[in-house]
This record gives C-alpha cells, structure tokens and sequence, in this order.
C-alpha cells in the first residue's frame, strides 16, 4: 500500500514503537530518543521467539548483534543466516529488515564474524517546498565486523568496528543529505558447567556494549543525534534433561546509553528551555552522554529503573532438531511501552536451520504486534559433509 505522507512522517514509521497509548498521561511519557533507532530491532527468529533474549544464550551465527564474544564457543566452524522480518505491519505493508551474519573460527580459540543490515522504509510520496510530488525510498543500514578471542575455558571477549549510513529524505532536494556514523562494540562471555542435582547444566553470562561511537548529523541540521549506544546483560542456563532433550531458561536486562531528552519545565521560557536544550543534550559527547545517561532522569532512581528493559525466554529442543520457544519482553509504559509475549519454533537438519518467531502485544495498540521473523542458517561443517559423502 502506498503512503502519502510529508518526509518528516517517515521518521515517525521508525519510532512508531516509541509511541504512547491512548491511556498513558503525558507528562510522564519520556521515552529515551536517539536516531537510527532499526540499530536496536532483533534481527533474529531465535531470540525473536524468546523475547528478545540473547546475550548470554548458546552460540549461534546471530551472536553478531546480541554478543559476538559467544562465537569462539560455537560447536561448527563457520556459519552464514539469513534474516528478514516484516516490520510494523499494524501501521504499513512495505518496511523490512533484512540481516545477513556469518562468523568462522579461526583454530581453536578465536573467531572473526561480521554483518549486514538493511532496513527499508519502502515507497513514501512526499512534495518538495517547490515541485512536484514524488516518489522516495529511505532507509537505514549498517556494515559490521568482530574479532573475538577465547581467554580460557570458560571465558572470551570481542570487539567490533561499525559502519552506520541513514538515508532517510533519499536526497529528495538539494537542501537534504543522508548521515553516517561509527562506532565499536565490546563484548564478554562466560560459560561454566554446573551441577544441578545429577545434572550438569551449562551456564551462561553474557556483557555487551554496541554502537559505542560518534554522533550523527541528518540532512543539514545544525545538532548531530545520538546513535543507540546499548548495554545488555543476561544469563542462560542449560538443562540436558536426557539424551534426546534439553531446556534453556534465559533473562537480558537492557539500557541504552543515551541521555534523556530534556523536557520543558513549569515556568521556564522558550528561549531558556532552548539555551538548557543545547547545553545539557546537544553539546555533550557521545562519550559524555554515555555517563549522563545514568543519572540524567527527571524522575530520579525510579525513572533511571523504568529505562531498563527486561526479557525472558525458554527453549525446549528435542534431538537438537526440533525447538519450540516462548518469552515474555517488558518496558515501562513511560518508556515506550514495548510489552509483548513471543513464541516460536525451529527446525535443524545436519547442514541448515529455519526458524521462526511471533510477537504477541499485550495491547492491540501496539504496532507490534503479530510481527513475524524468520531465519535461514546454513551449517559449514554439515555442508562439508553433505559433500564429503558423495
């Protein structure tokens, strides 16, 4: 279906998830705002199906954007998925992600990994200031890569470089510019084997900061955005119930690095609000901002909690080819409001996986809701085998 709608209007198809419910009052709606905000959707169907959990979980080739640390624990020595998920279909019928990731382990104890993301806003109609309508196509996307390194049995690190390009007026008029931006991410893992009564379970715990890197300025306004700079911590425990099944319980708590946006306060003239507004948000680095973000809240401690997000997942596998997944995805109605169940379920032969994974919105509101994903992943080492046998 076609749009027609101002450039501006695209920019909120983006951060239509940030968007309040009817019920939610408005002065304590403050969501944290940053710019390229598809750096933060799961590209995934694993963690998509298990509330978006996925820090500290079992190696997969997704590990690039929960936490590339996990990779040189990976059981196969490279891997390639394929990830597309139709994007806010309660709102608009053509915004896509699409996510490429591969990783290969280098010997026994390191890995490189890398991906790409591709996230379309499809065909809007807009009216220049002088001209006729036309016709664009925004969108968002990013090029990354990591190198991680397994320090012992147990415990690994990484760190990646990104590459993060916004188009999203598609030079429409000489006055308007895409941006770009840079940034690093770090990432931890441990994994340890505990026992649980007379089973061994594997346990996991999992530190990631990404999008640690400059700001980026869109079109040619004067004030460069913050990029999502995001720190997640999570923990997975594995539970082999035989030899044929297993269960993983997994929980990420999530809080980007961002300083709030500072609100107009009571009494306060435009002209202050704008001289605070450059001076507390604008003119502070991204570095800065970063530490800001930990006590910039006006409501104090109990806001600076409400920006912390929570998921929890389960997965059940059977024969390591059946998988069935569930989770639960919260965040502050003041925040966002993102609270969601999800579902999902995968399917592993010796050379390739397809999995998919289900949003289910606690309120038919959310744009969220029904938001399907799905994933291809090819196995290297099945697929030498599948080769080797001919």
């Amino acid at each position: 279906m076609k749009k027609i709608a101002r450039i501006a209007f695209v920019c909120l198809f983006i951060s239509a998830v940030e968007t309040a419910s009817a019920q939610i009052k408005t002065d304590l709606f403050n969501p944290v705002r940053s710019a390229v905000t598809s750096q933060k959707i799961a590209p995934d169907a694993r963690a998509g199906g298990m509330g978006d959990v996925g820090v500290a979980t079992e190696a997969d080739v997704a590990s690039q954007f929960w936490n590339p640390a996990k990779y040189p624990f990976a059981i196969s020595r490279a891997g390639v998925s394929l990830n597309y998920t139709p994007w806010l279909r309660q709102l608009v019928n053509d915004i896509d992600l699409a996510y490429l990731a591969g990783y290969y382990r280098i010997g026994d104890y390191s890995a490189l990994s890398g991906s790409i993301r591709y996230f379309s806003l499809g065909e809007v109609f807009t009216t220049p200031s002088a001209g006729d309508p036309m016709s664009i196509r925004p969108y968002e996307m990013s090029v990354d890569v990591a190198y991680s390194l397994m320090l012992s049995e147990k415990f690994s690190i990484a760190a990646g470089v990104r590459w993060i390009y916004s188009d999203l007026t598609y030079r429409y008029t000489d006055d308007t510019s895409p941006g770009s931006a840079f940034a690093a991410d770090l990432g931890l893992y441990y994994q340890n084997y505990v026992n649980l009564g007379q089973r061994e379970c594997q346990l996991g715990l999992g530190l990631n900061i990404s999008n640690i890197g400059s700001k980026i300025t869109m079109g040619n306004d004067d004030n460069s955005e913050f990029i999502p700079t995001n720190l997640r911590l999570g923990a997975s425990l594995l539970i082999p119930i035989d030899e044929y099944n297993r269960f993983t319980i997994a929980a990420d708590a999530n809080k980007l690095l961002v300083p709030t946006y500072p609100k107009l306060r009571e009494g306060e003239s435009t002209q202050d609000y704008q001289n605070r507004l450059q001076r507390d948000y604008y003119d502070v680095s991204s570095i800065g901002g970063m530490f800001k973000s930990f006590g910039d809240a006006p409501g104090g401690l109990k806001e600076e909690l409400q920006e912390i997000t929570l998921g929890v997942g389960a997965e059940y596998c059977y024969n390591d080819q059946f998988t069935l997944r569930a989770g639960y995805h919260h965040e502050s109605e003041n925040k966002g409001n993102q609270k969601f169940f999800t579902v999902g379920a995968g399917f592993k032969m010796s050379a390739f996986s397809l999995d998919a994974g289900y949003v289910i919105a606690t309120a038919k509101s959310n744009p969220l809701d029904q938001t399907l994903r799905f994933t291809l992943t090819f196995d290297m080492d099945g697929i030498k085998d599948l080769f080797s046998r001919k």
